[in-house]
């Protein structure tokens, strides 16, 4: 199977590059699997399409502030952009794995100055496309990732560095139910919920459930091996705690739906099912890479973002609901000018 068999054709005004005001009012394409039928309509439609007893499993993952500007000490300006936590150092230096941009070479154990109190020292590079950096602080060292980072928005997302335009994506670019601090990029899917809407689809009968999955930069990575069944997937952080496969069994066992809430719930999800659909108490890392072919034992619906072209999203959800269908809704999508990517509309497969 080849990974141009997942491309589609997408103008670049529909890639969105603003959330909406409130986050509900975005359109939602409901796909229907049995019939392959198409509906559109609102997401905060989303209880007319549950069921009394159904459950959906949300990522509450929480995006830190991972894009860092400093200079170095000869004065050429550096961005990082920190991927993953590796240990604490001495005197509450935090060690990182890390992307570095620069217009020169970047050497090992030199210095980047982001402020009076926030500096790193390169240790070494890890691979041809990240490095190893010991994070220092004078100071509270989160706090200071807090006060001197930035939003880590997708490259398909243009900013200038204004304070208003940063303000506006650290409230945006996070799920109201966000709380487990790790990922480098939202689970977007989620970004549509208000609490509000959470109320009523609690008092209609639907439950919501919890794991966490930090989200990574390789989600943006694309796939280079032509054949999909080569690609490697980037590996990352997840947990399913005891309550949650308690929450997801008993639904199951009741015969009602567990509904995913993202591709990244889908993916630690599956990680965690047994041949029968059951959850395990699980914590630990996942690569799984779901393409067409791969039987799902773990959700029965699918809420999800409109995504890259050729894409591992992508390619998830057409193995959920079909690649000739998925196409084609795209298509539609496209047709009916949906808004694409991160801060887009969304999609319900059932």
């Amino acid at each position: 199977m080849h990974v141009d068999e997942f491309n589609y054709c997408l103008p670049k005004e529909l890639i969105a590059q603003q959330p909406l005001h409130t986050r509900d009012t975005s359109r939602l394409m409901v796909l229907d699997r049995q019939t392959c039928s198409i509906k559109h309509t609102f997401f905060h439609q989303l209880p007319t399409y549950l069921n009394k007893g159904d459950l959906l499993v949300a990522n509450d993952t929480r995006v830190i502030p991972a894009r860092l500007y400093g200079k170095k000490e000869t004065g050429g300006w550096v961005e990082v952009f920190l991927l993953n936590f590796l240990e604490h150092g001495n005197e509450g230096s935090q060690v990182w794995e890390c992307l570095l941009r620069s217009r020169r070479k970047i050497e090992n154990f030199s210095k980047i100055i982001f402020s009076p109190q926030l500096s790193a020292e390169i240790l070494e590079e890890t691979t041809e496309r990240t490095w190893k950096i010991r994070l220092c602080c004078r100071g509270d060292l989160d706090r200071a990732i807090q006060e001197h980072g930035r939003t880590p928005l997708p490259p398909y997302i243009k900013r200038d560095r204004s304070s208003a335009c940063e303000t506006a994506d650290r409230e945006h670019y996070q799920t109201v139910y966000a709380r487990m601090d790790g990922a480098v990029a939202a689970p977007t899917a989620g970004l549509h919920f208000t609490q509000p809407l959470m109320k009523k689809l609690s008092d209609g009968g639907a439950h919501f459930a919890f794991l966490t999955l930090h989200v990574g930069y390789g989600t943006f990575q694309p796939i280079c091996d032509e054949n999909i069944k080569k690609h490697t997937m980037h590996s990352e952080y997840f947990c399913v705690s005891q309550h949650t496969a308690q929450l997801i069994n008993d639904t199951r066992s009741r015969g009602a739906r567990i509904i995913a809430v993202g591709t990244t719930a889908t993916r630690a999800l599956e990680t965690v099912s047994a041949g029968d659909g059951s959850i395990k108490t699980a914590e630990g890392y996942t690569d799984l890479f779901i393409y067409p072919g791969y039987c799902f034992k773990a959700i029965d619906a699918l809420i999800t973002n409109f995504h890259l072209p050729m894409s591992s999203l992508l390619i998830l959800t057409a193995a959920f609901a079909g690649k000739d269908f998925i196409l084609a809704a795209y298509n539609e999508a496209v047709k009916q000018k949906y808004r694409f990517f991160s801060y887009g509309d969304a999609m319900l497969i059932v």
